[in-house]
């Protein structure tokens, strides 16, 4: 009978030390979403080697302009062996490139990112660019094959590829071609730099090099503006890209 009567207890406490032991279970933090977030926040090292190789290169040959030189070989088959009347194609084909994605999301070829999103991206682009070339031209005072200043590093070239880099980015899960297209543009940029004779071949490579760098810093740059301005910006609150004269900006528009 005491036997019986133990039966119960022994029962009831196994149950709780189960229970027990299921409650310390669920109460360990889930950290997946917090690692996932990590992951995705992780600043892309790789993505930025082939750019700084482009620049460094660039940097080092900048001043190397004799006849021995890749520049000056360069220079000597296609403008000074060959002499031509120069052309302005490269003062939009630099455009095309990213022009191409909303005309490719208007007849329905979807890219990575809405018209907003997308439109924030490229202008961050040009900023980043904008905001390295043109001081970094400045600074050097490189004189330029034709005889003018401010050749390094080339900002037509790094227009263009960082627009081809942005079409790249849009659709390479679609289609690696969309990339190739982009950077087939941007090549035949930074060619008619040199065969207009505004450009040495290291003012490319280097504008090249910038332009890929400012458009992998801006997808990376811009989930964590948006997110920061999601938290903290009011509904009446609007962020708008201008261009004036050339210069890419930031509205804000605020009403209270």
């Amino acid at each position: 009978m005491a036997l019986l009567m133990q039966m119960p207890l022994h029962a009831q406490t196994a149950s709780l030390r189960i229970e027990q032991a299921t409650v310390i279970t669920d109460s360990i933090p889930d950290n997946s979403n917090q690692e996932q977030d990590v992951i995705q926040n992780k600043f892309p090292i790789k993505s930025f080697i082939i750019p700084a190789a482009l620049i460094t290169y660039g940097a080092i040959t900048m001043s190397s302009h004799g006849p021995n030189s890749i520049n000056g070989k360069l220079q000597e088959q296609i403008w000074i062996n060959k002499p031509h009347s120069t052309n302005g194609v490269d003062n939009f084909l630099m455009f095309v490139p990213a022009l191409s994605v909303y005309a490719l999301n208007a007849f329905g070829v979807k890219g990575k990112n809405n018209f907003k999103d997308r439109t924030m991206i490229y202008l961050m682009s040009n900023i980043i660019s904008n905001v390295i070339v043109y001081p970094t031209k400045t600074f050097t005072k490189e004189i330029r094959p034709n005889g003018k200043k401010y050749s390094f590093p080339s900002g037509h070239t790094s227009t263009a590829f960082a627009s081809a880099e942005f079409m790249r980015m849009e659709y390479k899960d679609r289609s690696a071609l969309y990339g190739v297209a982009g950077y087939l543009m941007a090549a035949a940029t930074g060619y008619l730099r040199m065969y207009n004779n505004k450009h040495w071949f290291s003012d490319v490579v280097a504008g090249a090099g910038i332009g890929i760098a400012s458009t992998q810093l801006s997808y990376w740059l811009y989930p964590k503006i948006k997110k920061a301005f999601s938290k903290n910006k009011p509904s009446n609150t609007i962020v708008m890209p201008t261009y004036n004269n050339g210069t890419f900006g930031l509205s804000f528009n605020k009403q209270f």
